[in-house]
């Protein structure tokens, strides 16, 4: 009874060890979660403007030949998939890579990966990897989006991809994520969508609409990698608290648990003992 007693006991002390762990990483992830809200917040706007310029310029570009409005569903699609820099977040990066795994195998698509469970996961991926960033998201510096951009417009003007595809995680609420896929390019989305438009556009762009077209699209792509990179983490840091909350949960519970057959355990050993006092108090009689 004392080896088990011992047993228990020790496995109290492991559990609450892992509890303190839990609950540590479930603050960090609160306070990181709180900015990672702000900046996904403050970013929307500048987003719902790119997108409201970019279906307005498509409206211009309908009778125009442009690169960027192009199909060309013979050449491979390129992946840009965001996931997180750390475990611990539940199904968040798995359900990323659910995601984006059947599409980019099924059509040999390459992989722009961004974060260092993005990066860990196309490197043992049937796949060709052309660009690495990982443990960006927290940091995230105006440079890094820029090369990401431009390697994603290179590729794409060259004629190496024929579709760009950006995979990331939409936050909701700390609760609630979803793995998203959006299409980049080309542009056709956009066109369709404002020429059903009955309202004849008003702006005049010197010099020209394909001219501005042409320069505000590596800051369309830039703006778009942006705004999922920062859903992303805020996603990552919500499903983290959520995920380290539900385990210090369990492990509380497990606690008292073990706490119950501990004093059981202690209790029937007590009993024990003192019937075999009173049993030898009684043989000496």
């Amino acid at each position: 009874m004392s080896a088990s007693m011992k047993d228990i006991k020790d496995r109290i002390k492991s559990v609450g060890g892992t509890m303190q762990i839990t609950k540590a990483m479930e603050l960090v992830s609160s306070s990181k979660l709180r900015k990672a809200k702000e900046r996904a917040e403050r970013a929307r706007p500048f987003f719902n403007i790119l997108y409201e310029t970019i279906s307005e310029l498509s409206a211009e570009m309908r009778d125009k030949d442009s690169i960027y409005t192009r199909s060309s569903p013979e050449k491979r699609p390129l992946y840009i998939v965001i996931a997180g820099d750390r475990g611990l977040a539940g199904g968040y990066n798995s359900n990323v890579f659910k995601l984006a795994d059947p599409e980019v195998e099924e059509q040999r698509g390459m992989v722009i990966a961004i974060g260092k469970k993005s990066v860990e996961h196309y490197e043992r991926f049937n796949c060709e990897v052309v660009g690495q960033y990982a443990g960006i998201g927290e940091e995230l510096t105006p440079s890094v989006i820029s090369r990401i951009s431009e390697k994603v417009d290179t590729l794409f003007r060259e004629g190496k991809s024929g579709s760009v595809h950006l995979v990331f995680t939409q936050f909701v609420t700390p609760l609630s994520q979803i793995a998203t896929k959006m299409q980049i390019l080309p542009l056709k989305l956009y066109v369709e969508k404002r020429e059903s438009s009955k309202i004849e556009p008003m702006v005049v762009y010197e010099p020209s609409a394909e001219v501005v077209f042409a320069s505000i699209i590596p800051q369309y792509i830039a703006g778009m990698v942006y705004g999922g990179i920062v859903e992303s983490y805020a996603s990552e840091q919500g499903a983290r608290r959520t995920a380290m909350e539900s385990a210090t949960n369990n492990a509380r519970e497990m606690i008292d648990s073990l706490s119950l057959s501990y004093n059981r355990a202690r209790q029937s050993a007590i009993t024990q003992e003192l019937t075999e006092i009173v049993a030898g108090a009684n043989a000496t009689r």
